[in-house]
């Protein structure tokens, strides 16, 4: 009877675990969708510093009316271009003379000029004012669309947390010893430089003549990162790490602003200002683009973070263990019990050996992240862009020159918009005689109308035609996601979800799999796919409620497919396992899925292995059912099931016949404190 009371106290104990391990995945699984939607998926101007000179413009008041600009007077047009060059102004307005001037900066935010001169540029059409463009700041040929900013912050923040946390494990959770500071410091110079050759002088996304720039600014932030983790690691234990996660990467990562600060809502710009994530983008940006100015803030936040945690080490590693050793020898310590022998410190060689395997490994992800998502996404430039016509016109020649197109002509407009109906073409040109139509398709991806506008504009001015351009969406963006960005930014969580509830449950039982390893996970997935279904579509807005039970079975599929593809691995290679997953779906099936951009913008290496991996097909199945009634889903369809199906018989014949130890447990608890790596936008 004991013997089976035991046995059945233990198995409560084990189930308990489980739950727990399950519901703090699922917990920050919707914490993040929260944080990342919320975040980005309505990017416009709020309260944006914008310049204005010359006499009162009703021109600036019809645009003021309707975007949330923060107004600021200067003197004259030099005062305003002068504010502008020093990264102070996301544009300007010159009124006065026989014709205005609009004042953009691109640099400053891609995105804010794509929602600003359109709008300036028909408020001066409607009140019939003369209006010429002049460009601050532009752009570097290799970062076209503001994003190196936002893909330099990715290898930084994940160097400094994965460097803190790893050094942790492989110190034997020592969070606070006197040398853990110099040890995260030096990784921080490593880590800054590798990052800085793979990104400029390797992958070109900036010009060699900032290398030496960026260079500190990368050591700053990194060591910023890896201190402030350290320190609460050393005042909670390992828990800190779970919080460092939560609040620098879950929390602090959506508003960190690549996009632009002042896009975001206003509360999430607030919350950004006092994390890491934002003042490093604002330094960087600053540093690249506008000579150093106006980095004071970021520098003193960051550097705060860095003394901070390196306080905190030094406080916990050295001072308090000085004191009580000074109180002990004066006789001051307590003398009601025996005191229990000190623990033998570890083989001090063993140690070294397992800090610096620790850190190369941090190295190499560090290495990846930098490399694979730069390389994919820096400079997105269309390839073969599916594009339909119909009749024929130089215009379409002209633009050919400017931009790869794959074009099939169409008998007419009826059967063009029958193709974008299904999801086969991103727009056509419509042309009969002298008119043109571009037709571009918004729900396709948030670059290419823009793209394909710029060029066919520029195209009929060469060629002395004109053309006008017209949106058609089968199924309407929805108002909280006017850019089509939210199916990307909620695949995210759910691929972290897959592959974070198979590692905690590794953790949670000491095994890589067990016999009802599979049914978990399924389980898991169900509720976390109906989870997610829920923040985006209700809460959040993200897409037409009308799609809600469809979507529900598809987040399922995805969950659980990344965490059956883990626990084989896991079950493999141990908690190795874990970091190959890391590195398939996050570090080469993510920057392949194509997102909100599409595929045509992907460079060749990345759309060759994107219909391989389940993050492309993932995407492409959830984007195309919500907004074009699943045409064009059926090859993402049939691999994830293939996927399902091959895994689910291989992780059930594994769990049957494959004997495995017990994982030791400070590897199942990095393996499952290092996972959250992949949840920055």
């Amino acid at each position: 009877m004991a013997q089976q009371a035991a046995s059945a106290t233990g198995g409560r104990s084990a189930l308990a675990k489980i739950v727990f391990a399950l519901g703090l995945v699922l917990f920050v699984q919707a914490l993040l969708a929260l944080c990342l939607v919320s975040a980005q998926q309505l990017l416009v101007p709020r309260n944006m510093p914008f310049g204005v000179a010359g006499p009162p413009s009703p021109v600036v008041a019809e645009v003021a009316s309707r975007v949330g600009l923060a107004l600021t007077s200067y003197e004259d047009q030099s005062a305003a271009t002068a504010a502008a060059d020093r990264g102070e102004l996301y544009g300007a307005y010159v009124s006065g003379g026989s014709a205005d001037t609009l004042i953009v900066v691109p640099s400053k935010s891609f995105f804010a000029q794509t929602e600003l001169e359109p709008a300036f540029v028909a408020a001066a059409h409607k009140l019939d004012r003369p209006l010429t463009v002049q460009t601050v700041k532009p752009l570097a040929p290799t970062d076209p669309v503001g994003a190196v900013t936002s893909l330099l912050l990715l290898p930084l923040l994940i160097g400094g947390y994965l460097a803190a946390v790893l050094v942790y494990k492989a110190a034997h959770g020592v969070a606070a010893a006197p040398w853990r500071g110099a040890i995260l410091v030096g990784y921080a110079l490593v880590g800054a430089l590798l990052t800085d050759l793979i990104a400029g002088l390797g992958i070109g996304a900036y010009s060699s003549s900032h290398f030496w720039s960026l260079l500190p600014c990368f050591w700053l932030i990194t060591s910023a990162v890896a201190l402030a983790a350290a320190g609460l690691q050393a005042m909670v234990g390992r828990m800190g790490t779970l919080i460092v996660a939560l609040l620098f990467i879950v929390i602090g990562g959506p508003p960190a602003g690549g996009s632009g600060t002042y896009l975001l809502p206003v509360y999430w710009r607030n919350i950004g200002v006092i994390f890491p994530a934002q003042s490093a983008v604002n330094l960087i940006n600053h540093v690249l683009y506008f000579g150093g100015s106006d980095i004071s803030t970021p520098l003193i936040v960051l550097f705060l973070y860095a003394f901070a945690g390196m306080a905190v080490i030094g406080w916990y590693g050295r001072i308090r263990p000085a004191r009580a050793a000074a109180r002990a020898a004066g006789g001051e310590s307590d003398a009601t019990g025996p005191t229990a022998p000190a623990a033998a410190p570890p083989d001090r060689r063993r140690a070294m050996i397992g800090i610096l395997a620790a850190l190369g490994i941090c190295a190499v992800m560090q290495c990846l992240f930098a490399t694979n998502y730069m390389s994919a996404s820096h400079a997105p430039k269309a390839t073969d862009l599916p594009f339909g016509a119909v009749g024929t016109s130089p215009v379409l020649a002209a633009a050919e020159q400017n931009i790869s197109l794959k074009v099939t002509q169409y008998p007419d407009e009826a059967a063009a918009r029958t193709a974008m109906d299904e999801a086969r073409i991103f727009g056509a040109l419509i042309s009969s005689g002298a008119s043109n139509t571009l037709i571009v398709v918004p729900s396709m991806s948030d670059l290419a109308p823009l793209d394909l506008a710029v060029r066919f504009e520029d195209a009929a001015k060469a060629t002395g035609q004109t053309v006008t351009v017209q949106q058609y969406a089968p199924t309407p963006l929805a108002a909280k996601d006017p850019f089509g960005l939210v199916q990307g930014l909620m695949l995210v969580p759910l691929l972290i979800g897959g592959y974070m509830s198979s590692t905690l449950l590794m953790a949670a039982t000491g095994r890589a799999a067990g016999r009802w390893r599979a049914a978990q996970l399924a389980g898991f997935a169900v509720v976390s796919g109906l989870v997610i279904d829920l923040i985006v579509c209700y809460w959040l807005q993200g897409f037409p409620s009308s799609k809600f039970w469809i979507t529900w079975p598809i987040c399922t599929l995805i969950v659980v497919v990344v965490a059956f593809v883990a626990a084989i691995l896991q079950k493999l290679l141990g908690p190795v396992g874990t970091l190959l997953t890391v590195v398939v779906i996050m570090l080469f099936g993510n920057p392949s899925a194509g997102g909100a951009t599409g595929v045509p913008y992907l460079p060749a290496f990345w759309r060759d292995i994107g219909p391989y991996l389940p993050p492309r097909n993932a995407y492409i199945l959830l984007h195309h059912t919500i907004y074009f009634d699943g045409h064009g889903t059926g090859r993402a369809l049939t691999t994830l099931l293939i996927y399902l199906g091959v895994a689910a018989a291989v992780l059930i014949v594994l769990d049957l016949r494959r004997q495995e130890a017990a994982v030791p447990a400070d590897a199942t608890e990095a393996a499952a404190m290092a996972v959250p790596i992949g949840a920055t936008p």
